[in-house]
């Protein structure tokens, strides 16, 4: 009864999420399939093992496995926003295009990031533009994820508490310095890159527990 009447207040020019979501899904699991095509078989090389081979493509497997798990989470955390909305608008129907737009890149820019990482004079600017890549993805969902739950807290299902409203922001803003320390730390080596991609991965990771909620409403 509650929810009807909620959506008896809310503006006429807002929408269903079920296409939203269903589309978003289909993008992204778009993009995170054209992650393996950077995966490929090593020609057989005389004198050669295969084992030697594989190892030489130790860059692909790496960034394959951080990018999967960063566009892992990304959808996960999408997943969790649209099941607490029970409509959207205009803004953040184009938010939510922009971000798709983002993440559908990042397979490219994980294969340029793979393939000039041993390669002493482009490997810099790969790791600038795959950290990048990540860097503004981040900041598209931070605001979707700001003009949702500050600008239009209407479109919940349920209110959130300050609490709430400040975690799922904290949280989503660590990504945002953390990709900007990442592309300035591949101007010294893209290693650097990866191990803060990395740690980035492993922090979004671990699930949100209380105690992080609490410190966030402090």
């Amino acid at each position: 009864m509650g929810s009807d009447n909620q959506r008896t207040r809310l503006p006429a020019q807002t929408y269903g999420t079920g296409r939203v979501e269903a589309f978003s899904d289909g993008v992204i699991a778009v993009a995170i399939t054209l992650l393996v095509l950077d995966l490929r078989v090593p020609e057989p090389i005389a004198g050669v093992s295969l084992a030697h081979s594989l190892g030489e493509l130790w860059p692909n497997y790496l960034a394959y496995v951080i990018s999967f798990l960063a566009i892992g989470i990304m959808w996960i955390n999408h997943h969790s926003m649209m099941k607490r909305l029970m409509a959207v608008d205009h803004s953040a129907l184009v938010l939510n295009l922009l971000l798709l737009l983002c993440i559908v890149a990042l397979p490219f820019t994980t294969a340029l990031f793979s393939t000039y990482l041993n390669d002493r004079s482009g490997a810099h600017l790969a790791a600038v533009i795959y950290a990048g890549s990540f860097l503004v993805t981040s900041v598209v969902f931070v605001a979707l994820q700001w003009l949702l739950v500050v600008r239009r807290p209407y479109l919940l299902s349920e209110p959130l508490t300050p609490v709430q409203r400040r975690s799922i922001l904290l949280r989503g803003a660590v990504a945002v310095p953390a990709y900007l320390l990442a592309a300035l730390a591949g101007l010294l080596t893209p290693y650097l890159t990866l191990a803060v991609c990395i740690g980035l991965g492993i922090f979004y990771f671990v699930p949100l527990g209380p105690r992080f909620a609490s410190a966030a409403g402090r």
